[in-house]
């Protein structure tokens, strides 16, 4: 089982992922979470300690460098697209509880799209965990799918977009619909959070026709405290 999970700043992205994970994890399933948010939260929400700590793999210069025959803090105009990366899992994830955990970094941003070093590594990382790895993966992204590429697409099984009631939120679901289904990813559902009331509920559902809902999260002050 595949699962991106997308969305809005700030709608609960992270709250459903950490949620999901230790979910399949009691349920004896062997999990692996992806914090591909620049905004790295996921760490912190599955209780980790000292996640600050954790270096994102962007970050790691030194690594970035030896997978793509590069120079350390250096952008070299030569560098190899398809860096080997199906050893990096087992070397730099994290674990607590049965839940393994891979934190990203953000991916650099560029008029057509960055092919830097980092971005490399980082693509071909995320085309490894969705492809080649038979956890369940559970992958928390920004709001975009700047991770996912057409080869991944057909790996993941179902992109879940979070939205809360405002129309920010719905709007940008209907962005990430769209960015999807242009890669060939068409598995996308929608589930509901911080809803107050039933008005609430039936707001998300009238304007956003034609989306799956898997469901609804209540807003709940103990989760905010």
């Amino acid at each position: 089982m595949k699962i991106a999970i997308s969305g809005k700043g700030g709608v609960g992205k992270t709250l459903l992922a950490s949620l999901l994970a230790h979910e399949f994890a009691q349920a004896g399933y062997s999990v692996l979470a992806i914090d591909a948010d620049p905004d790295t939260n996921l760490a912190a929400n599955l209780g980790f300690p000292h996640p600050e700590k954790i270096v994102p793999i962007s970050e790691m210069k030194e690594l970035i460098a030896e997978r793509t025959g590069t120079k350390p803090g250096q952008s070299g105009i030569y560098f190899k697209l398809n860096p080997r990366v199906d050893d990096l899992p087992e070397k730099y994830w994290q674990e607590l509880d049965g839940i393994k955990l891979m934190v990203m970094g953000q991916v650099k941003r560029g008029g057509g799209g960055c092919y830097c070093p980092e971005n490399v590594v980082l693509r071909a990382l995320v085309n490894h965990l969705l492809l080649s790895r038979k956890e369940v993966v559970i992958m928390d992204m920004a709001a975009g799918i700047e991770h996912l590429g057409r080869a991944t697409a057909s790996a993941v099984d179902k992109l879940i977009v979070v939205v809360e009631p405002g129309r920010r939120s719905l709007e940008t679901a209907r962005v990430i619909k769209r960015l999807a289904e242009d890669i060939g990813l068409k598995n996308i559902a929608i589930v509901g959070n911080k809803v107050r009331s039933e008005t609430d509920q039936a707001f998300l559902l009238s304007n956003l026709p034609g989306f799956e809902f898997l469901g609804f999260i209540p807003y709940d002050q103990a989760i905010v405290d």
